[in-house]
């Protein structure tokens, strides 16, 4: 395992958590996190690909311990914009994108704006979700008035009972108690913001623009799903090589919505060889 260089990076702007590892390379491993997670999600898997090469992950605003101004652009356009400046920061310019729940559309809204500098994508239960419907929390979130009284009872016994639905292997609980102290009033804040700025009608107007820019250029692809996320369904898993056509679908029966948390030899055992094999390519 390669050691991590812990830092603070500022994008425009915007002052955010930064794990390093493997090297400055301009290509790198980029690991972008969902909701409510952090770049600390990835530390794992952060420190394992620093050995094949550089790897990267930071906080985006609003969550983990990155700024949280109220003024931020909380859409995915404005995160795969800020996803850019990051880029620029840290001299990135050939990626290969690690993505999860809502870090799938930032990234990928990303990759459409610049696909020739996207080198691999690993999506962990994301990815293109043509037809989706909201999951319930999405739901309340989405709910003015309904979706600030859920907040107000998110205790911690609460978030961690919240968090054992659809994950049957259970997750540790240092991961659950670190989420939660992320879970201030700034990230409830951008969390509502974000899901009451993505409107569900645009979800297919979305899957047919990442199509449409990735599809041509037959970009390799990791897809992991844990089948048992009650929040993203597994049948997306293969619907992903409608922009990824070759890629390797790997579906984990008893896993959640991280599985690179809840299983992480399994995830690590997919994802280390794909981006050994990736990584350089360009060179």
């Amino acid at each position: 395992m390669a050691t991590i260089k812990d830092s603070i990076i500022v994008a425009a702007g915007l002052r955010s958590p930064c794990l390093q590892a493997g090297g400055e390379a301009s290509e790198a491993a980029v690991f972008v996190h969902g909701n409510p997670g952090s770049s600390e999600d990835w530390r794992a898997l952060v420190s394992l690909v620093g050995d094949v090469g550089r790897a990267v992950a930071a906080d985006m605003p609003g969550f983990g311990q990155a700024d949280k101004p109220a003024t931020f652009d909380y859409t995915v356009l404005g995160f795969a914009r800020h996803l850019d400046a990051l880029l620029a920061t840290l001299h990135i310019e050939r990626a290969h994108l690690v993505l999860h729940d809502f870090g799938g559309p930032w990234g990928l809204a990303w990759a459409a704006q610049h696909a020739a500098r996207v080198a691999s994508v690993t999506l962990f239960n994301i990815g293109i979700l043509p037809g989706y419907t909201w999951h319930y929390l999405a739901k309340i979130w989405r709910t003015p008035i309904v979706g600030e009284l859920f907040q107000l009872t998110a205790t911690r016994g609460a978030f961690h009972q919240l968090l054992k639905h659809g994950n049957p292997r259970g997750l540790p609980r240092a991961f659950v108690d670190r989420m939660f102290d992320n879970y201030d009033a700034g990230t409830k804040r951008a969390i509502l913001k974000l899901y009451r700025a993505t409107d569900p009608s645009s979800i297919d107007a979305f899957t047919a623009q990442v199509i449409a820019a990735l599809k041509p250029r037959d970009i390799p692809a990791l897809v992991i799903w844990g089948e048992r996320d009650p929040y993203l369904p597994s049948r997306y898993a293969e619907i992903q090589k409608q922009a990824f056509p070759h890629a390797r679908i790997i579906k984990l029966a008893d896993s959640g919505h991280f599985p690179f948390v809840d299983n992480p030899e399994a995830a690590a055992a997919e994802v280390i060889p794909f981006l050994r094999e990736q990584m350089g390519r360009g060179k």
